[in-house]
């Protein structure tokens, strides 16, 4: 290790020593030039040593608490066959660091844990914050499920993921993907095609989301047969959705009319995801958002569950999430002056 990593040994507090017994798995787990560990130093503000297959954690209580979960859950996911990316090493700090409720082993574990995972064609999904776990779990537990909160949280990333898993499980029939077509300073009427061709757009991140998941051909062919549709909403007029798993994303741009409708599309067999930012509504002339409205209504019936994501459950790169925190800081701000 570094010298001013073992500095930082001998200055810390609360020393531990953990012990890791495969030594084939250590390179992955510490990463090429001992990156991982490096990480996990700079955002827990711990110091490492490597001793043998040991490693030496120092710093305060919370913190060593937090970098012995976050390394023990990354060793046992390797011990799994797992890979160790830096985004699963990003997510074991985000959970170790937010797991007072549950501790923070437990948090730690649920990047590992098999019964939140979801299997795809192509990867195998985990949580990578504390709001995502508890997404999954609701995801798996009932019928209407909404998702709201800042981009980069994964909240329409892993609704597909669980729609293809139930695809491809044979447990539904077919993925109905939808979003309203709202202008947010855009005009629809100058882009070039028909109808869809102008709305392909709006849709484009869900089949980015659907590549992700699956086989480009794969994709192609279930779009065919009409095993997964991706249409904007106002194609689910008069429609009733059986044996399916429907996504609405985008949804602060619904009105509440528009919202009601969608809703009562759920046929017998079916599961519905509503995913959407109400800080980022984009109707015209102040108009009420369809996704506050519909949360507001239902909040009492028990086969519906409303899961908020914050700032500390942004997975995309770091920077990211200083950006929603800086946009979320200048919004309070201006709202005080207009109180004022």
């Amino acid at each position: 290790m570094s010298a001013p990593r073992k500095e930082k040994i001998a200055a810390g507090r609360s020393p531990k020593l953990v012990e890791f017994p495969d030594h084939g798995l250590l390179p992955l787990l510490f990463g090429e030039h001992d990156q991982n560990l490096l990480r996990i130093e700079q955002q827990l503000s711990v110091g490492l040593a490597c001793r043998g297959n040991h490693v030496q954690i120092a710093g305060e209580a919370a913190a060593v608490e937090a970098a012995t979960a976050a390394l023990e859950a990354l060793y046992r996911r390797l011990e799994k066959g797992l890979e160790v990316t830096e985004g699963e090493v990003d997510a074991a700090i985000r959970m170790s660091s937010a797991g007072a409720d549950h501790g923070a082993e437990m948090g730690a574990s649920a990047i590992h844990a098999d019964d939140l995972a979801i299997s795809t064609r192509k990867r195998l999904i985990t949580p990578r914050s504390p709001g995502q776990a508890d997404y999954l779990k609701a995801l798996s537990a009932y019928d209407l499920v909404f998702g709201i909160g800042p981009a980069g949280t994964g909240k329409t990333y892993l609704a597909v993921a669980k729609a293809v898993a139930m695809l491809v499980g044979g447990k539904v029939d077919r993925i109905v993907l939808s979003r309203p077509a709202v202008e947010a300073g855009e005009r629809l009427g100058f882009l070039p095609g028909d109808l869809l061709d102008k709305v392909d757009p709006y849709l484009r991140p869900l089949y980015d989301a659907l590549y992700d998941m699956l086989p480009s051909e794969q994709v192609t062919t279930c779009i065919a047969s009409g095993e997964i549709e991706v249409a904007p909403l106002a194609f689910m007029r008069g429609r009733t959705l059986s044996n399916a798993y429907i996504i609405l994303d985008e949804a602060q741009n619904t009105t509440p009319m528009q919202m009601k409708m969608f809703l009562t599309r759920m046929g017998e067999n079916s599961c519905m995801v509503v995913t959407g930012d109400l800080t980022q509504v984009d109707l015209p002339n102040n108009q009420t958002s369809g996704l506050a409205d519909a949360v507001r209504i239902l909040a009492d019936l028990p086969e519906v569950t409303a899961i908020r994501f914050t700032e500390r459950d942004v997975v995309r790169h770091s920077l990211v999430q200083r950006i929603v925190e800086a946009y979320g800081g200048e919004e309070t701000e201006t709202n005080k002056t207009k109180r004022g």
